[in-house]
């Protein structure tokens, strides 16, 4: 399910998207099992990326969250972070960490709205929830990339995070 056109128009009139070289905001995650972790300390100093999901409900937000996790090991080898967050309860999100055995940060009941705000990406109506959204940010928490999605498809998939952080590194100077 998706926001109607106009619905989205008006919504883009007060909320910006985050654009490379922006600052990535101050956000809290209510992390399963683990309590509450700052997106910004938990990233700093190295590459991150910060997923936000439909639900555990959606197979390519599930398709999506596996990739993530095979590609660990190669992520964690380019010295890239991540961290995953939707709406769902924390029931629910331990129930989709233990499904697919995610070892990286995935935050529960997250506030649709306030993120929206925050970060631009766009909401559902009824049900309420965040479409499919993914940052990649730099060592200092500027924005690299950012990717929006107003429905099921469109969004950050390892080998491209993978492929964008090993060429900065490669051509830093």
């Amino acid at each position: 399910m998706s926001i109607p056109t106009d619905r989205l128009l008006d919504e883009r009139k007060t909320v910006s998207l985050l654009n490379a070289g922006d600052a990535f905001p101050a956000m809290a995650v209510n992390v399963a099992g683990s309590g509450t972790l700052d997106v910004r300390e938990e990233l700093a100093g190295g590459y991150g990326v910060v997923l936000f999901y439909r639900g555990s409900w959606c197979p390519y937000c599930n398709a999506q969250l596996r990739a993530f996790q095979r590609a660990g090991d190669r992520l964690a080898e380019t010295g890239i972070k991540v961290i995953a967050l939707s709406v769902d309860s924390e029931v629910t999100t331990k129930e989709l960490v233990a499904k697919h055995k995610l070892t990286f940060p995935v935050g529960h009941s997250a506030d649709a709205r306030a993120i929206a705000r925050a970060t631009g990406a766009f909401v559902n109506e009824d049900p309420e929830y965040l479409q499919s959204t993914g940052f990649v940010l730099g060592p200092d928490g500027r924005v690299l990339t950012a990717v929006y999605s107003n429905g099921a498809i469109g969004r950050l998939v390892p080998e491209d995070v993978i492929g964008l952080v090993s060429y900065l590194k490669e051509h830093a100077g």
